[in-house]
């Protein structure tokens, strides 16, 4: 399948949709208002993001209905370790993004500036339906950042809550607040991807800004009862220092609480940070103790074998609640209540009285046609 190039950008397009977030110009431009990069568009430009542009003059979505593909998940590997642990995951997303991370590891996705990356066109019907049929309990907008396929997110996140289906946000945070306050309303968990804890890496590794960032961070945890997880990738010599991952913890104490679990992941080169090595796991074992230090009650290893670091453990009396081996689960001592079955001390999150069989399993699907 391919899609429109910036001359052929048509609103007749199944996949073109008209946007709201939007404002006119006094120098005739139309800055477009989805996140804080706030692009300023002519007539057949493109935002950085590439996906919206200037048609018509006005912001359309150029990505309704388009994916990059489908797979089935384990929620973990989102990552999110206190909701519903073991259940299967519907993920998908488009092309482009609206971060321009030199360490992008889904680049080839995420930075597409080709459409015909865009594989699988699924209405949101078809994939509620899939999701159903497959016995997912959530439905993943991954992959790339779904803050820039918006409207089509809104669409999706709808048609699976009529069938029960939760929606499940793997996001940056990079948005501003009018939808902002759209995007969370239709979503039930989201993991953040808090990149660093500075302004300067923001800017000259992601091409963005913290600021906007640790505002959404705040605003979903006071002001939604949407469930979040924080994963920050670790790359030696850019983020991993004790004193910005100190500052990072309290900060995510302070303003968060203690209750938001945090993950700790590897990074390996790719894109157009070659020049770093991989992340060591004892890094990751730093930074997790660096946590719990904190006053983070609940942090984890990721990308590597940690059964320790990986695993969830009562806060309460230190027992092991359940058991992970990167996204095989073992041993699992929480109630329906999500209590501990040895002290009762509840553990934070959404959970079952056992936890789901999906396992490690990565089964791409085919999306069902809705009529």
């Amino acid at each position: 399948m391919s899609g429109p190039t910036n001359e052929q950008i048509s609103l007749s397009d199944p996949g073109v949709v008209p946007t709201e977030h939007w404002h006119r110009l006094d120098d005739g431009r139309i800055q477009c208002d989805i996140c804080p990069r706030a692009c300023k568009l002519r007539e057949g430009q493109r935002g950085l993001c590439f996906v919206r542009g200037r048609v018509d003059d006005q912001v359309v979505l150029t990505t309704w209905g388009r994916s990059s593909g489908f797979c089935v998940d384990p929620i973990e590997k989102k990552p999110l370790n206190h909701y519903y642990p073991g259940s299967s995951v519907l993920s998908f997303g488009t092309a482009g993004c609206n971060l321009a991370c030199k360490f992008c590891q889904n680049w080839d996705i995420s930075k597409s500036r080709e459409m015909d990356t865009l594989m699988d066109q699924a209405r949101p019907e078809g994939i509620a339906e899939t999701a159903a049929r497959m016995g997912c309990r959530s439905v993943a907008y991954t992959y790339n950042d779904p803050v820039i396929f918006h409207e089509y997110a809104l669409d999706v996140a709808a048609a699976c809550r009529e069938r029960g289906i939760h929606s499940v946000a793997v996001t940056a945070g990079y948005i501003c607040d009018a939808p902002r306050r759209e995007f969370f309303a239709a979503m039930d968990a989201v993991n953040f991807d808090l990149k660093a804890f500075t302004e300067e890496f923001y800017r000259k590794v992601t091409g963005s800004q913290l600021a906007p960032v640790l505002e959404t961070l705040e605003y979903v945890h006071h002001e939604t009862d949407v469930w979040m997880e924080l994963t920050t990738l670790l790359i030696p010599g850019y983020n991993d220092s004790d004193e910005e991952l100190e500052q990072m913890c309290r900060w995510v104490v302070e303003h968060l609480g203690r209750d938001v679990p945090m993950h700790f992941t590897a990074f390996h080169p790719d894109f157009k940070l070659r020049d770093a090595p991989p992340t060591p796991a004892s890094t990751l074992s730093r930074a997790r103790r660096i946590a719990l230090d904190q006053g983070v009650r609940h942090a984890y290893t990721g990308n590597v074998h940690d059964s320790e670091g990986g695993s969830t453990w009562c806060h309460g009396c230190g027992a092991l609640l359940i058991e992970r081996d990167w996204f095989r689960l073992g041993h699992y001592a929480l109630d329906e209540h999500g209590r501990c079955r040895h002290c009762g001390t509840a553990c934070p999150g959404h959970f079952s009285a056992e936890p789901g069989r999906w396992g490690r399993r990565r089964v791409p699907v085919s999306i069902t046609t809705a009529p």
